[in-house]
């Protein structure tokens, strides 16, 4: 299978072509597509620019008419994804590189997005130093700095070039590459978890339930990318079963706080079906950085000073009782075999009698929310415990295996 090379070969096709030769020279199969769209491109590619801007339903014609950059790189991204995505499920994608500035890595790594957990993806860029979240995702895309601009070749970009090359090669023929499939170790079944350091002692005690049982356990630290992660993880297949302790996100998506996972977190296992158990983990807070950076509208509120970089803020009553229905609306749609468990003496280590987001009523609304909105069909498991304490642990283990099928 072919290592596919991304780029726009009327601007990057000398250091295209650099690295093409060098995989080839040691045995790497290639295949170049041709994102560009001015200039002719510097050399042949096995996949033109015309096939590109096709595949993205317009012309390359059609784009050069119309001169704006912006809409040719979007095309180009989605002209590159498709044609990658249809090679992918031939079988026919060894790994993925791509190289450019801030145009050729939002080309490069639209496909890389788009391919499954596993297949080696590395975009050389210009951009790579600073802020990448937006072209990396939730994906296994590593970002090499390109150092100096990628505009011909010198004894710098050649080192950089040269590097990049042998990291594709390391990725795709060393025993950590494409041998190493996702299905876990010796056909382990997996099973995704959600963790913040405030339930912590139960997510540890669980996995460690669940590892004694024969799952291996990708726990997901639920900071928004964490769970955006792993609602990725689940929509690809990849797991068997969701322990959805800590659905902190889900309240800093409804109040504003700064680790949100988004509108879709606690929707991909019961859109497909997978088995899943929902708890209210940390849904007594609200993240924020630090004190002076929380918003205005929020100044009088209850706080606690985590460290100096993070600020948690106290979700109120009103709070609670929409996370609630939020909750028990995802649940209820869910499509395949679902429980939720309520921990009745608090959702986090700090929400507990003597602790400073200890609050009652607002711990009330959130369960009292939950029960006027749960259909039939999800269980809702109402236990005498904290978050944190042993057995509730083990009870949310034990539900979930229930609902997991016997192989």
């Amino acid at each position: 299978m072919p290592v596919i090379l991304i780029g726009t070969l009327d601007t990057k096709g000398t250091e295209l072509q650099f690295v093409r030769d060098l995989l080839n020279r040691t045995g790497v199969a290639t295949l170049v597509i041709d994102a560009g769209v001015l200039r002719p491109p510097r050399f042949s590619p096995d996949i033109p620019r015309e096939a590109v801007y096709q595949a993205a339903g317009t012309s390359l014609a059609a784009v050069q008419r119309a001169n704006d950059r912006g809409r040719a790189i979007d095309a180009a991204a989605i002209g590159v994804a498709k044609l990658i995505l249809d090679l992918q499920a031939k079988g026919e994608v060894d790994g993925v590189l791509a190289l450019g500035g801030s145009a050729g890595t939002t080309i490069g790594t639209a496909s890389m997005r788009a391919l499954p957990f596993g297949i080696p993806k590395l975009m050389v860029s210009t951009m790579a130093s600073g802020q990448v979240k937006h072209w990396v995702g939730v994906r296994d895309i590593l970002m090499l700095h390109s150092v100096v601009d990628i505009s011909g070749l010198n004894r710098i970009s050649r080192t950089v070039l040269s590097n990049a090359a042998h990291a594709m090669i390391g990725m795709i023929q060393g025993a950590g590459g494409r041998g190493q499939e996702p299905g876990g170790q010796g056909g382990k079944r997996l099973i995704a978890a959600t963790m913040f350091g405030v339930t912590t002692p139960c997510v540890e005690a669980a996995r460690a339930h669940l590892e004694q049982d024969d799952y291996e356990v990708l726990v997901f630290h639920a900071t928004g990318t964490g769970g955006m992660t792993m609602e990725s993880f689940i929509a690809d297949g990849l797991v068997a079963g969701v322990l959805d302790i800590t659905t902190t996100e889900l309240a800093d998506e409804q109040v504003g706080g700064i680790l949100s996972a988004g509108r879709d977190r606690l929707t991909a296992a019961g859109l497909h079906g997978v088995p899943q158990v929902i708890s209210v983990g940390a849904l007594d807070m609200v993240n924020f950085g630090p004190l002076e950076t929380v918003p205005e509208q929020f100044r009088g509120r209850r706080f606690y000073q985590h460290n100096p970089t993070v600020t948690l803020m106290r979700t109120t009553p009103e709070e609670n009782d929409r996370l609630g229905k939020e909750i028990a609306e995802k649940a209820s749609a869910a499509r395949g075999p679902t429980a939720v468990l309520v921990p009745l003496r608090g959702v986090s280590a700090i929400d507990q009698e003597g602790q400073p987001f200890w609050w009652p009523d607002a711990d009330a609304a959130l369960f009292q929310s939950l029960r006027n909105w749960m259909a039939p069909q999800v269980e809702l498991i109402e236990l005498d415990l904290h978050i944190n304490d042993p057995a509730f642990a083990l009870a949310a283990v034990h539900a979930l295996l229930e609902r997991l099928p016997q192989l």
